[in-house]
């Protein structure tokens, strides 16, 4: 994929810093390979649009820490609701996020950039507020529609402009890079959500309006890049009249092989994605409920795969820069359903060895969450057509959006009938998963 700027970039955005060498003639000059560490974290972070996206990115890891716990604690503990209803309005705007992806996805592929990405930010900003207007369920169900719309399409607004203004195994550096942010923005923004609670509901209050002007103002800096890229379409055939060209170009879409391709990579996705809950519901129940561990032992082995991922992420995806990502995405399913065959096994020790062997082996659940999340956006925005990027990013999303939405209930209710039904099962559909993978890599 070319790389691809507006003429309107702003001077602060550096140049993609230096990526692996590909493969060249033996007169093609060295290319060195980006180091990791807290400097070339902090190059790749300014890699796709400057210290201002930076900032930006910034924001949004705060925010997705807050999102979960700090939505539901206001609407407990300042519009005094009950849980169940909390949680419902929040499942409601999670599902709006979804249904908004689609769109999300054509209007990236009409050329904009930074644009659809600024609008996500200024959406959850204008949720913040809402959560300060509200005084019930609907005006908390409101806030939590926009911040579910804003949330679950920046991720592809974000890959789409780390895609056009990088290039190759940089730009799967960068998105490493944006991920490895996330993840500390989850335990920091988790943390304020709790030291808020300590505070009362003026401290809430006081938190909503932060979050808000953060946005607001991160939604600027990010609009003043003004990166778009043209909107490329492919070839068309004649027509006779001009209302026929939108229906044709649709259609063209649609049977774009290597949107067909991506659009059975996301299918191949879904059991890839109940990852997350394994380790924030499927671990503590197991831990909690079957082998009456303290709740301790859930609480570090969330801490420990945080800090695996916040400093391994980076370091992995450029240690396996020369690798395919279909074999790495491939590895990384292989990786994680042997450890939900290890995390069965545990379950027959008993006791605190029981425990401890849980904590061992989700080491290599880490290891294999990192594979995963390092190699699936880089591989889809690696693969798409460049007029078909958005709605390449928006398909894989959705995919993510849905796996996360069914997981709770379906680790639960696995989970419900033992052990044994859930970790069996979760293995056997992740390799097939990975399986698929390697299948659709394109041949020749």
């Amino acid at each position: 994929m070319s790389l691809i700027q507006s003429p309107k970039r702003q001077p602060d955005a550096p140049s993609p810093v230096p990526g692996p060498a590909s493969p060249a003639s033996p007169s093609s000059p060295v290319v060195e390979r980006p180091r990791s560490g807290p400097a070339a974290l902090l190059r790749l972070l300014t890699a796709a649009g400057g210290p201002r996206y930076a900032a930006a990115l910034l924001v949004d890891a705060l925010g997705t820490g807050l999102l979960r716990p700090f939505l539901l604690l206001y609407g407990i503990g300042v519009l005094a609701l009950d849980p169940g209803t909390a949680g419902l309005a929040m499942s409601a705007g999670m599902v709006a996020g979804l249904l908004v992806l689609p769109l999300t996805g054509r209007w990236i592929d009409l050329g904009a950039r930074s644009l659809p990405a600024a609008a996500t930010l200024l959406v959850r900003a204008a949720g913040s507020v809402a959560l300060l207007l509200a005084d019930g369920v609907a005006g908390f169900t409101a806030a939590a529609v926009l911040l579910g719309v804003g949330s679950q399409s920046w991720p592809a607004t974000h890959a789409a402009v780390v895609s056009t203004l990088t290039e190759g195994r940089t730009r799967d550096a960068a998105l490493a890079a944006g991920r490895t942010l996330r993840n500390a923005g989850l335990g920091a923004g988790a943390l304020l959500a709790t030291l808020a609670v300590a505070g009362g509901t003026g401290t809430l209050k006081l938190l909503a309006g932060i979050t808000a002007a953060a946005c607001l103002l991160a939604a600027g800096l990010v609009h003043s890049l003004r990166v778009t890229a043209p909107a490329t379409e492919a070839p068309q055939p004649r027509t006779s009249t001009a209302t026929t060209a939108p229906a044709t170009a649709s259609a063209s879409a649609s049977a774009d092989p290597a949107l067909r391709r991506i659009t059975l990579l996301s299918l191949a996705n879904l059991p890839f994605a109940f990852t997350f809950d394994v380790l924030e519901v499927a671990l503590p129940a197991m831990l909690v409920l079957h082998l009456h561990a303290s709740a301790a032992w859930s609480s570090g082995i969330f801490v420990g795969n945080t800090v695996l991922v916040i400093t391994l992420q980076l370091a992995v995806v450029l240690r396996l820069g020369e690798r395919s990502r279909h074999t790495v995405l491939a590895a990384g399913g292989v990786a994680l359903a042997a450890s939900y065959l290890g995390f069965w096994a545990a379950g027959g020790l008993g006791g605190t060895a029981a425990a401890g062997t849980v904590a061992a082996v989700s080491v290599l659940y880490t290891l294999g969450e990192i594979l995963y999340s390092g190699s699936g956006t880089a591989l889809v925005a690696a693969t798409a057509p460049p007029h078909l990027l958005g709605r390449a990013l928006a398909r894989w999303e959705l995919s993510m959006g849905v796996g996360r939405a069914l997981a709770p209930a379906a680790l639960t209710a696995l989970l419900a009938v033992g052990p044994g039904a859930l970790w069996p099962v979760l293995a056997g559909a992740t390799l097939l998963s990975s399986v698929a993978v390697v299948r659709l890599r394109p041949r020749g």
